[in-house]
């Protein structure tokens, strides 16, 4: 969800981010991390998959995931300007349905939420790299 988030309400919505080295760092980050996501689900379900693509798979990330998460932030960062300036997405009181949005806010609360949400996901995924290659390298022995 984030990735149509950051792409949609942010990136094609802000046009002035559009031009930030902080949207090529996180499209970098996903385009090879998606490259290596599907090939290792192919070679997976053709029962041959290439230790290089296992590895890469539970290792890359270790760059790619912090990379695309900083890409992100600070594409996230660079709009606020745009957004307050603009009022984008905002919805202000008075109005039929009592109800009040400030998208500001919330890209705020977004980018706050990346504190609790990132280090759990980057540790679950040292933890599966470490029992998927460590594993790999047992039967590896074993043969």
């Amino acid at each position: 969800m984030s990735r149509v988030f950051l792409t949609w309400a942010v990136t094609h919505s802000v046009k002035e981010v559009q031009t930030e080295d902080s949207v090529l760092l996180f499209v970098v980050a996903w385009t090879i991390t998606e490259i290596i996501r599907y090939s290792f689900y192919t070679f997976s379900l053709l029962n041959h998959l290439p230790y290089l693509i296992k590895w890469a798979r539970y290792t890359l990330f270790i760059i790619l995931y912090p990379m695309g998460v900083s890409g992100e932030l600070l594409t996230i960062y660079a709009a606020l300007p745009f957004v307050r300036q603009s009022g984008l997405y905002s919805i202000s009181l008075p109005n039929k349905y009592n109800f009040s949005f400030d998208y500001y806010t919330f890209l705020i609360l977004v980018m706050i939420s990346y504190i609790p949400l990132f280090p759990q996901l980057y540790f679950h995924m040292l933890h599966q790299r470490r029992k998927v290659l460590s594993h790999t390298e047992e039967h590896k022995k074993s043969e």
